[in-house]
């Protein structure tokens, strides 16, 4: 139980449905879709549609999305993968041609395909039981009306504004400064985008209109894409990955996501006995360390689009495998193995979750890579071009390596986590690189520790990346000190790390619980 003489949220509780997404007008219409008779799937592909107007920064339509999905009266967990593919005539040649050994950050060769409206349409058409007009509506309005600019939202708009180039800062500055809180963004390109989305589907998106304004400014900045990329654009069902962890089993998606890196990070510490040490203590921290530097570095060797690479799921998590991880970690020394992170740190990315009446549940993320993607954007409609591409490795032989019409290893990761029939729970951890690092984390805190949802979310959190052990400021100076005499190269980061959103069903009361990160302005909302 919380201190309630100290700031803080407490869990949000109901019976019939909830939402929890990173803004409280996406968790809003949520609730809306839910009362008017829609399902989880219609409330999350409503959501997300409202998201690129209240978090530009952080995702768009011309992005990517990742789906868990149980289905109601189901026990099984499905995937879907909406991540978009290289220009099928780009190769990483060409690319180092240029004289790049890793693949740019702001450069059109890094706009892979957008997936995220071919995923829309297909959970809609999989699941969905509201018409798309309905789902539309609230996106619609809001692109029309505006959004009034919140909190953290401003802070990562002026923070990133920078990365604004060309068409871009004409629709996401306002006269050539970021908004600021309490300004109105307004998107009315973005509508006619969502008009044409809610009319014809997916191909209101991906041909006529829209599809030659994507095209030709690709093509504009130099880009190789074409049309027929465009039309060859789909969302693909895949089978999650789980692992058993004691009495617990947690869901992810398999490659060309990094779930099975959070699995792995997991593994490697439930071979400590972490119950028995201090949840905020250093030594908790240098073997959360230690374990992600591990577990990243194997993910960046191995982890890529199975259609070009079957990757060794079963070995990379095996207890032999294990064990020599955890041989090679020293609980007094810091390894000076970095995180090799050739794809590009980022920070920006938004998840939601939701459950229904029926619990049809839904785990989603969404998201356009760096905050403003690749800084560029369509020249008529506005659409922010993601940089997903900058995931992809230039080094020779490597999985990951750069092809045409090839899936590139990708950060966003929806989860979930059950324990036999006591709970479900469907979550997600923002934050780019750290995100399988924010998963461990996350039920870390609730497995070992026992902390209620909101808690577990709210708790302070680190990460090794760059040379550096990042450590938020809920982490005191006397542990920082005793992590820099374990040999960290201490590093206070001006972000927080991160956000997270979870909700957990009951299976005994048959209620819900919700928790949702204050690093964030989103909330958790249920009826």
């Amino acid at each position: 139980m919380r201190n309630y003489q100290l700031p803080g949220r407490s869990t949000v509780h109901s019976q019939q449905g909830m939402v929890a997404t990173s803004h409280p007008l996406a968790s809003n219409v949520g609730i809306g879709i839910l009362k008017k008779g829609g399902n989880a799937v219609d409330a999350a592909i409503a959501m997300a549609l409202v998201l690129p107007l209240c978090e530009p920064q952080s995702t768009g339509f011309f992005g990517d999305v990742f789906a868990l999905i149980k289905p109601s009266g189901s026990n099984s967990i499905i995937g879907l993968n909406g991540s978009g593919k290289s220009p099928e005539n780009l190769t990483s040649s060409y690319i180092r041609s240029k004289g790049h050994v890793c693949m740019p950050n702001a450069d059109v060769c890094s706009i892979t395909l957008p997936g995220a409206i071919a995923a829309f349409d297909s959970l809609h058409k999989k699941f969905g039981k509201l018409d798309l007009s309905d789902l539309c509506e609230p996106a619609i309005f809001y692109a029309e009306n505006g959004v009034v600019v919140s909190p953290r939202v401003a802070f990562d708009w002026s923070y990133s504004a920078s990365a604004l180039k060309g068409a871009a800062r004409g629709f996401y500055l306002n006269r050539d400064k970021p908004f600021k809180v309490g300004d109105v963004f307004f998107a009315p390109g973005q509508a006619k985008m969502l008009s044409e989305f809610s009319k014809k589907g997916a191909a209101g998106f991906y041909e006529g209109e829209i599809a030659d304004d994507l095209i030709v400014s690709l093509q504009n900045l130099g880009g190789t894409h074409s049309f027929e990329d465009l039309d060859n654009v789909q969302a693909e069902y895949v089978n999650p990955i789980t692992a058993q962890l004691g009495d617990y089993e947690l869901v992810e998606m398999p490659p060309n996501g990094q779930g099975v890196t959070a699995i792995l990070i997991r593994k490697i510490l439930e071979q400590f006995d972490l119950n028995n040490l201090n949840p905020i203590g250093a030594e908790r921290v240098h073997l959360e360390a230690e374990a992600a530097k591990i577990a990243y570095s194997a993910r960046n060797k191995l982890i890529a689009d199975p259609n070009f690479y079957k990757f060794p799921i079963e070995e990379f998590i095996s207890e032999e495998i294990i064990s020599n991880y955890v041989a090679k970690i020293n609980p007094n020394e810091a390894r000076d193995q970095e995180i090799q992170t050739r794809e590009n740190p980022h920070k920006d990315t938004v998840y939601l979750t939701v459950i229904d009446e029926k619990r049809c549940m839904v785990s989603l993320i969404f998201s356009i890579f760096n905050s403003f993607g690749s800084g560029y954007s369509s020249e008529k409609f506005g659409l922010l071009f993601h940089n997903r591409g900058a995931g992809f490795s230039l080094e020779k032989g490597l999985p990951n390596e750069l092809e045409g019409g090839k899936r590139p290893l990708h950060t966003i990761i929806p989860g979930f986590l059950k324990k036999k029939s006591e709970f479900t729970m469907p979550f997600g951890v923002m934050g780019g690189q750290y995100q399988a690092n924010g998963h461990a984390r996350l039920i870390s805190n609730i497995i070992d520790y026992g902390m209620d949802i909101q808690t577990a979310i709210d708790f302070p959190r680190s990460f090794p990346e760059a040379g550096h052990l990042k450590l938020e400021d809920g982490y005191s100076n006397s542990i920082a000190a005793e992590l820099k005499n374990k040999g960290h190269n201490i590093l206070r980061p001006d972000n927080p790390i991160g956000g997270a959103q979870a909700i957990i069903f009951n299976h005994v009361t048959g209620t819900l619980t919700g928790g949702s990160d204050p690093r964030k302005d989103g909330c958790a909302l249920g009826y």
